[in-house]
């Protein structure tokens, strides 16, 4: 590999700030802003809208969209067209 072309890969904390989870990883992301760790080390912070906590579809509060209900309505509002052409 060549030398000085690679970004620093790294221990970063990523914290979903809307369901007050964390987990320590490596990234090559870089955050200015850091957090002491469990272990009582301090480790950057990227924070992050969403993750596996606060997704509906990990979460199991996924909506289920009514298939059946679209696709009849789809019929009903072009049968109305189709009689009049």
């Amino acid at each position: 590999m060549k030398k000085d072309i690679h970004p620093e890969y790294g221990p970063v904390v990523f914290r979903d700030i809307s369901a007050n989870f964390a987990i320590l990883t490596k990234s090559t992301i870089s955050s200015e802003n850091t957090v002491e760790w469990e272990d009582g080390n301090t480790y950057p912070v990227v924070d992050v809208d969403i993750s596996s906590e606060s997704h509906p579809f990990y979460t199991g509060k996924q909506k289920i969209m009514d298939t059946a209900g679209r696709v009849e309505k789809f019929r009903q509002r072009y049968a109305k067209a189709g009689d009049k052409a």
